[in-house]
């Protein structure tokens, strides 16, 4: 149903960018992926993410915002995450400061920003006993202000919809996409906007030729909101990804946009539109450096297995050895204590020191 809906729109609209494709497919309101009613997250949905695997991925994020909560001012501690799925790193969060932190607990306001309308009930029904504390808004702009505190997200920017470009002939082409005879189809024109070219050159990297590349300018404006809204604070940002020169490496000629459906991986996005999540990896260096641009300074970068372990990973297990088979999942080194990374950028504080990124500045 989705599927033919969404081809019907495609072919009224004519040629798309391919991030215009991807956010209609991803976002649409009624047959987008992130709006269906179908599950899409945990063991009945097409992926994990790290909040499935335990509950400690949650207590050690908690850990590091209350480090984060004693260097700021104000009597309000805000935190806004992004996309936040069922609502169980907002759960863990809260119940890790209820318990542990209970003067900072009562002076945190949560708010969700949210797309889906589908998972928005889900977080709902989750997080009924933190209603007075959890707000749900549509952007930064609704936070109340002034806004001190952190913007969390986890696999949020790798959903954002990525424009696609390929190396031709020294030149850059920007790939598009079209319906023809009820087949979806790719072509290679020109760039729809010159910050396609100054994003390659900025990071100076240029492709090989016949290679493929995505591109998220949607993070950029993302960081831009977030420079405007912030006062003073962080921005803790988990995902997966690379820095530029390892992202855009030869070695990847088809780029890095990967579908995912019932848990299998899936390269062709054309398939079971509005069915099927669809990512892309992370440029961990646009991030920073548009960061800048807003204010945002690096505070660290590491990958998620040092971040775990130096927010005392390895003592809440001593505590609790029954986790310890989910949290060896979040921390291996070939799986997602490798592949996830995390980013933590600040505003209007002098060289914080964090210890979720000691050792790793």
């Amino acid at each position: 149903m989705a599927d033919q809906e969404l081809r019907k729109i495609i072919r009224e609209q004519g040629t798309l960018t391919f991030a215009s494709f991807m956010e209609l497919v991803l976002y649409h309101p009624e047959y987008g992926y992130y709006n269906s009613e179908k599950p899409i997250l945990g063991k009945e949905g097409d992926f994990y993410t790290s909040v499935h695997v335990s509950s400690l991925f949650g207590e050690m994020i908690a850990e590091q915002l209350a480090e984060m909560a004693v260097l700021l001012e104000g009597p309000v501690f805000s935190l806004a995450e992004f996309g936040a799925g069922k609502g169980f790193l907002a759960y863990d969060i809260l119940k890790t400061l209820q318990i542990k932190y209970p003067t900072l607990f009562a002076r945190t306001v949560y708010y969700i920003v949210e797309a889906s309308s589908s998972l928005k009930k889900e977080q709902y029904r989750r997080l009924t006993d933190f209603q007075p504390q959890v707000r749900w808004v549509d952007g930064l702009d609704e936070v109340e202000k002034p806004f001190r505190g952190c913007v969390l997200s986890n696999e949020l920017v790798d959903a954002f919809p990525v424009h696609r470009v390929k190396y031709l002939e020294d030149q850059l082409k920007e790939i598009y996409v079209r319906e023809e005879e009820g087949i979806l189809i790719e072509v290679a024109d020109v760039p729809s906007t010159p910050l396609l070219e100054a994003y390659f050159d900025d990071l100076n990297i240029t492709l090989s030729e016949g290679q493929v590349g995505e591109v998220n300018l949607a993070a950029r404006d993302w960081l831009q909101s977030i420079g405007n809204n912030l006062d003073q604070g962080f921005v803790l940002t988990i995902d997966y990804g690379y820095e530029a020169s390892l992202l855009y490496h030869s070695c990847r000629r088809d780029g890095t946009l990967m579908c995912y459906y019932r848990h299998q991986t899936e390269e062709n996005p054309y398939l079971r539109l509005g069915e099927q999540d669809m990512t892309a990896h992370v440029n961990f260096s646009a991030l920073k450096k548009w960061g800048e641009e807003n204010g945002l300074l690096t505070t660290g970068f590491t990958n998620q297995m040092h971040f775990l372990f130096n927010l005392g990973l390895a003592e809440a297990l001593s505590k609790e050895p029954q986790k310890a088979y989910a949290a060896q999942q979040l921390v291996n080194p070939e799986g997602m204590g490798g592949i996830f990374k995390v980013l933590i950028q600040h505003k209007n504080l002098v060289d914080p020191q964090l210890k979720g990124l000691k050792e790793n500045r």
